[in-house]
């Protein structure tokens, strides 16, 4: 059985947007407030949950898109920034 090699490292979200066929604000929206499993939102090294937190003001929020899970989800096999998509 040939088992899946995921690559390090996460997803860019425009990626994850073209494959959801959405806006990447809809991916960033629904990482943070949980009803897209595929990744965290991090800001200042803390676990960002609540869209009332999209706020440039408060500081860049970080985004990290689990390979794994994408393809969980949609069957999209990420193979990185230099390998065939």
């Amino acid at each position: 059985m040939n088992e899946l090699i995921f690559p390090t490292g996460s997803v860019p979200v425009s990626i994850a947007a073209r494959v959801y066929g959405r806006d990447p604000s809809w991916v960033r929206a629904g990482i943070i407030a949980g009803w897209l499993p595929i990744g965290k939102a991090t800001r200042n090294g803390k676990l960002v949950t609540d869209v009332k937190e999209m706020n440039a003001k408060l500081g860049r929020i970080n985004f990290y898109i689990s390979p794994k899970a994408l393809y969980e989800q949609t069957g999209f096999l990420w193979r990185g920034k230099h390998g065939t998509r």
